[in-house]
């Protein structure tokens, strides 16, 4: 791993950050490190990263928390494709009050498959008389619409040979 850090790959600096961090591999746990790790890589293009520096701003892990720069690195993330990115857009839309732009976040990464954003969404539907109702701002059909493209990204990413192995891990 040392050896492609040193070749100035992303994807290594981000898992040698994420081990500093966790203090694993025999590392001691040192967000500074980390820290420094995820910089390089996202200067070099990692939606991880960003994820990464995302988290570090948004709880303050070694760092002071900012919440602008949080929400930067979120969205950087976010628009390269990270899916956990937008879901915690989402979630920071929604403790400001926004639900209207949590829902667009959360459509999104659940339109590319993650569970946890189709069940936020459903859960921000209340129940009137047996039906959903979309709350203020959010078209009635979004989650009908949200939960077909749920279920057409898991279905694109089913296969037979990834059930078998969730089957042998458990």
């Amino acid at each position: 791993m040392m050896k492609r850090v040193e070749a100035n790959d992303a994807d290594s600096m981000t898992q040698l950050g994420m081990s500093y961090a966790n203090g694993q591999l025999g590392l001691q746990q040192d967000w500074n490190k980390a820290f420094g790790l995820w910089t390089r890589a996202a200067e070099l293009g990692s939606s991880t990263a960003h994820y990464s520096l995302g988290g570090v701003y948004y709880e303050g892990m070694g760092k002071e928390k900012d919440m602008k720069k949080a929400i930067h690195h979120s969205e950087l993330a976010a628009m390269a494709g990270h899916d956990l990115a937008r879901y915690q857009l989402g979630w920071i839309e929604y403790k400001s009050g926004n639900m209207e732009r949590a829902i667009k976040h959360w459509t999104i990464s659940a339109s590319a498959g993650h569970s946890q954003s189709m069940t936020d969404i459903k859960q921000s539907f209340e129940r009137v008389d047996g039906g959903f109702h979309a709350p203020e701002g959010v078209e009635n059909d979004v989650y009908e619409l949200t939960l077909k493209a749920y279920n057409d990204a898991c279905a694109e990413m089913w296969s037979k040979a990834r059930e078998d192995a969730a089957t042998k891990m458990w």
